[in-house]
């Protein structure tokens, strides 16, 4: 490890942020919409060529070190095994992989916090890779995007969407518009949203447990309202519509089907909001209580210690806040223009660990020698 440290003028450095959902929260993987933001807090990584054809993975943060030969053929060792998954996935691009390269991953991004420390490691082996063969799409982020989300999503039929990949590989504030769970339209918005604050409960989370029990319900709900209303769809059938049929369904299928309309609705006055660049901050923070609201008492995703360091921000002065992520555990965030630091001291006074965050650019090259 010592030895790659010392040969800075070899290495290839890529950069990935982290990003917090502020409104369309559980939504993406629905075909609705929703506003994340990517944040400066950085999975890094560097990259210094061997003199054979392994990949040597060091992770000091992790205590680990990992070891893959991307020449012969990779299978999975366990689900979710990120490393080869992306190898793989290049690899019916066509990309041929025949020299080694010690790799160093560290990182600033809580992990299994629901602040896509998982998906930005993701974009950035995906993009590393990419500029390692000299492949044009490195310097893609839709396409960085969209091989990232293979890896760690498609590649292992799990139930996430592809905000977390858009938003770490843009960077930015980014409207995505899903038209279904993988195709997307994309807008940034050009606005400086300050004020945001990250607590990290220091909870784990059941990211994929919590996504797939949502997204059962609401999917299974869906197909009731399609028999029920001609040309229903949930991303533009009116709120007044699917709420007079709800009291008909099954009260957990209701529930949660009437979160995500209301959640819908709000991600679109939010959208409106940013974009018209005048932000109304008592009324957004008020939104943001909203959204948390339907995530706790409908979808059931909150905890108590998620709850404490809510309160205890609204308490040092935030506007409002929310869970950030899956739920369950993980992160939230607090709106508090003017309050950053109490309210980030309000998190850690109640067991938390605060962050005053700030809109970041996406993922970046930082560095390319000439020989590699």
């Amino acid at each position: 490890m010592s030895d790659i440290q010392t040969r800075e003028n070899e290495c290839i450095r890529v950069s990935v942020p982290g990003r917090v959902c502020l409104h369309g929260e559980h939504q993406d993987f629905l075909g609705l919409s929703v506003i994340a933001m990517a944040i400066d807090l950085y999975f890094d990584m560097k990259a210094w060529p061997r003199d054979d054809d392994k990949f040597v993975i060091h992770m000091p943060d992790l205590g680990e070190v990992d070891e893959l030969v991307p020449s012969g053929p990779l299978e999975y060792r366990h689900q979710r095994d990120y490393l080869p998954a992306g190898i793989n996935a290049l690899k019916r691009r066509g990309i041929v992989f025949d020299r080694g390269y010690d790799f160093l991953f560290t990182s600033t991004i809580p992990v299994n916090a629901g602040v896509s420390s998982s998906s930005a490691m993701c974009v950035g082996w995906v993009k590393m890779l990419l500029a390692l063969a000299g492949d044009a799409a490195a310097a893609d982020p839709v396409e960085v995007a969209k091989l990232a989300h293979r890896t760690e999503v498609l590649e292992f039929n799990e139930p996430g969407g592809t905000m977390d990949h858009y938003t770490t590989s843009l960077g930015g504030l980014i409207y995505i518009n899903c038209l279904n769970p993988v195709d997307v339209e994309l807008a940034p918005l050009d606005f400086d949203l300050t004020g945001v604050v990250l607590g990290n409960s220091l909870e784990n989370k059941d990211t994929k447990g919590t996504l797939r029990r949502s997204r059962q319900a609401v999917e299974a709900g869906i197909e009731e309202l399609k028999r029920r209303i001609p040309d229903f769809s949930l991303k533009t059938t009116s709120a007044e519509v699917i709420l007079a049929e709800l009291p008909g369904l099954p009260d957990e299928m209701a529930e949660k089907l009437r979160a995500n309309v209301i959640n819908r609705d709000l991600c679109q006055e939010a959208h409106r909001m940013l974009q018209s660049g005048r932000l109304n901050s008592e009324r957004f923070g008020a939104m943001l209580d909203e959204h948390h609201a339907q995530l706790r008492d409908k979808l059931g995703i909150s905890t108590p210690k998620l709850e404490r360091l809510i309160q205890g921000c609204k308490d040092a002065g935030a506007l409002g806040g929310k869970l950030n992520g899956s739920g369950g555990g993980g992160t939230m965030i607090a709106y508090a223009p003017g309050r950053e630091a109490a309210v980030a001291a309000a998190i850690d006074a109640n067991g938390g660990k605060g962050y005053v965050i700030r809109k970041s650019r996406g993922a970046t090259i930082e560095y390319r020698a000439e020989d590699l």
